[in-house]
């Protein structure tokens, strides 16, 4: 298991873009694929600002947004199980790193303030 959360980050975003390497097929299926690429890249790139942060509030924030980010992502990965885009299945792993990654974000905002 990885513990370097910039790489899980990083890797998450990648593991979402390879899901959707061809183009969905229906228009709310391009709509939510596109979405949830950027809220994905988001929170990894989002967590490399706050490590450059200069304070703590700074670093806070951008914690914040990566958090925020996160849990649009779970959103989007509910939405499109629900409306049958994809599957339950295929989505486990993504679903369970998430909830991991969600986890770490929190503990470490608690553990700055």
């Amino acid at each position: 298991m990885k513990y370097d959360l910039s790489e899980r980050l990083e890797d998450y975003a990648a593991d979402i873009i390879l899901l959707f390497g061809k183009k969905p097929s229906s228009f709310a299926g391009e709509y939510l694929a596109k979405q949830l690429i950027r809220s994905a890249c988001s929170s990894a790139l989002n967590y490399g600002e706050a490590l450059g942060a200069g304070t703590n509030k700074d670093k806070v924030n951008k914690l914040r947004i990566c958090l925020k980010e996160l849990r649009e992502s779970l959103r989007n990965l509910n939405i499109q199980t629900k409306s049958k885009l994809i599957s339950e299945e295929s989505l486990r792993t993504l679903k369970d790193e998430n909830d991991q990654l969600i986890r770490i974000i929190v503990t470490r905002i608690k553990n700055i303030n």
